[in-house]
């Protein structure tokens, strides 16, 4: 590892949902029918917390409302071991299928839930399945009038449910809003940004591709980026959605069984820190 890539400290950022929970399952398991379903949510929380702790590693875990009003003491127990809560919505659902009505009430609630559980307050939002588009910018001020800082839901990339392809890559300041924004990290090539900051990119991507353009991030353009992945990506005991269509199966159960091995590797191999919130 070069100086530059142990001096450089990126962003380790972990989404917390359950399996049933994930967009790719939205038309077959909708909320109604969450409870429904045997959570593994804690169980994979504490795999995770257990890996960082063994790496020295601290994160931000953005965490789904329904879940933390059913499971505080995970939400208090990621908080006790030093990580940072951010917001990820009540119900999971994607801001661009919502009025801006429905989608003030959803955040405004799941923000007061985990602030009643942590006593703390949450100044950090990332939307579900990265749904601040070009479409749903009216998100923003919704966001900044909650209470909100700061921001990390957009993916500068092209694809079919989310992206704004050419936002800026790194950290940025909102025009006209109070709220700095930590997109999803990239990697140009052959005229367009390939997506390398984790979630199925990270399952799909052989590791020594992922390695490299995460290194290349840190030494070539001297900047941090941030990595993501969900509770469920390091479960690949969990129950199968075999009634999903084969995109979806294929996005969500994709080397599963390398996830955690994979994960070892990238926490040894760079630092990493939560998001440093309103610092540009």
């Amino acid at each position: 590892m070069s100086e530059s890539q142990q001096q450089m400290i990126n962003y380790f950022t972990v989404d917390v949902e359950d399996y049933f929970q994930v967009a790719a399952f939205e038309r077959i398991v909708s909320p109604g029918k969450w409870d429904g379903y045997v959570s593994r949510v804690e169980r994979n929380v504490d795999f995770l917390l257990d890996m960082l702790d063994e790496h020295g590693v601290k994160g931000t875990f953005f965490v789904v409302g329904w879940t933390a009003e059913r499971y505080p003491d995970m939400v208090r127990t990621i908080a006790a071991r030093g990580h940072e809560l951010g917001c990820h919505s009540y119900a999971h659902k994607k801001i661009y299928d919502l009025t801006p009505e429905e989608f003030r009430a959803d955040t405004a609630r799941a923000k007061d839930i985990l602030e009643n559980i942590t006593g703390q307050p949450i100044t950090g939002y990332r939307a579900p399945t990265y749904s601040i588009t070009k479409r749903s910018l009216w998100a923003l001020d919704i966001l900044q009038e909650l209470g909100f800082t700061w921001d990390s839901s957009i993916f500068p990339v092209v694809h079919d449910q989310y992206g704004i392809p050419d936002a800026p890559r790194f950290r940025f300041k909102w025009p006209d809003h109070d709220l700095v924004e930590y997109p999803m990290s990239t990697m140009p090539a052959l005229g367009q940004n390939i997506p390398v900051s984790g979630g199925g990119y990270f399952r799909i991507f052989p590791y020594w591709f992922t390695r490299m353009a995460l290194r290349k991030i840190n030494s070539r353009e001297q900047q941090p980026f941030i990595f993501y992945l969900h509770p469920w990506e390091v479960d690949p005991e969990q129950p199968r959605m075999n009634n999903a269509g084969w995109k979806s199966r294929f996005r969500h159960y994709c080397n599963l069984d390398k996830t955690a091995s994979r994960l070892k590797r990238l926490l040894t191999d760079f630092r990493f820190a939560p998001i440093p919130g309103t610092t540009v």
